[in-house]
């Protein structure tokens, strides 16, 4: 039997080893629209506020990009068997959006067993996004060969170092697209390892207190549930380098439902699934799909809208559902 195949058939399996870690989150993600005005991020959902957003260049340094997440192309199970109409929804709601966002990201989970065909067809849908460049970070279902080599061809800028980690600024805000999703730790937790975290202090070394910085990343860099794997073992050591600064978020994807959390002056948010919802932390016996009835499948999914001023509030948490 073949890795691939082995990969496959854990799909059917429970239990919190690296392999059914990756098996049970097999979910496409949700567009989430961000606008950036004076290096404070705020997300707002593709229905509405949308429509209601400034124009990108309405204040001096404003800008705004999508979240696009855990699209799994390749997956055909029962919660979800044509994930592709997913990801192509989803992509039609940017694209209808009234002002063209300057690039997308993509927090990981592209595909869901790394094929070949896979990225193939995950590469002509995003192709599809009318925005600008396409930033995309891996999650473990786009490393099953455990070198990210069809990843990095694939997504990974010239620059990049490591397995894949870069860094690049739009109109004065900082953005660090991390990896963290080789050498997954014990219960599935995340790993940024000594040579990623060595890079982002020099990254971050010299830049001013004042740079906002928008980290983006897969596996979850706060401890949301570590019994399930969510969260990075070695997190802490990245958090003390971006803390000395004004303004930072920290974007990702993995656990498909929304879930925020404000540290002093850093912003969790995960990305909300336009597939199905994912048990709460700790609700059921391990995570993966929650099937629900068909007709009440987009009552349990939607967008959000978040407002974030710097160390002052908590987040502020809107969800509205695709079905009101």
């Amino acid at each position: 039997m073949t890795r691939i195949e082995k990969a496959s058939r854990t799909d059917q399996e429970q239990g919190l080893s690296r392999r059914t870690a990756l098996s049970c989150m097999a979910w496409v993600g949700t567009g989430v629209l961000w606008t950036v005005a004076g290096g404070v991020p705020r997300s707002l959902g593709l229905i509405g506020d949308a429509a209601a957003a400034p124009p990108g260049g309405s204040t001096p340094n404003s800008f705004t990009f999508v979240q696009v997440s855990d699209s799994h192309i390749g997956f055909n199970k029962e919660a979800n068997p044509d994930v592709g109409a997913t990801l192509r929804a989803a992509i039609d709601g940017v694209n209808a959006l009234p002002v063209r966002p300057a690039f997308a990201v993509h927090t990981g989970d592209v595909t869901h067993l790394s094929k070949p065909e896979e990225f193939d067809t995950a590469a002509q849908l995003l192709g599809g996004l009318k925005t600008g460049a396409l930033h995309v970070v891996p999650g473990e279902h786009d490393v099953l060969d455990d070198t990210a080599t069809a990843f990095r061809e694939r997504y990974a800028p010239r620059d990049a170092r490591g397995n894949g980690w870069y860094s690049f600024d739009e109109a004065g805000v900082h953005f660090l697209a991390l990896v963290n999703v080789m050498d997954l730790k014990a219960g599935g937790l995340g790993n940024l390892g000594e040579e990623q975290l060595a890079w982002l202090e020099d990254d971050l070394r010299g830049r001013a207190d004042s740079t906002p910085i928008v980290v983006l990343a897969h596996i979850p860099l706060w401890s949301v549930y570590p019994e399930w794997g969510w969260g990075t073992a070695d997190s802490e050591r990245a958090l003390a380098a971006l803390r000395r600064f004004g303004s930072v978020t920290v974007l990702n994807g993995h656990i498909h439902q929304v879930m925020q959390k404000v540290e002093g002056r850093i912003a969790f948010h995960t990305a909300m699934s336009t597939a199905f919802p994912q048990p709460a932390p700790g609700s059921a016996p391990s995570p993966g799909p929650m099937k629900v009835p068909a007709d009440q499948l987009r009552r349990m999914l939607g967008v959000s809208r978040v407002e974030y001023v710097p160390g002052t509030a908590p987040l502020a948490l809107v969800d509205t559902p695709l079905i009101g």
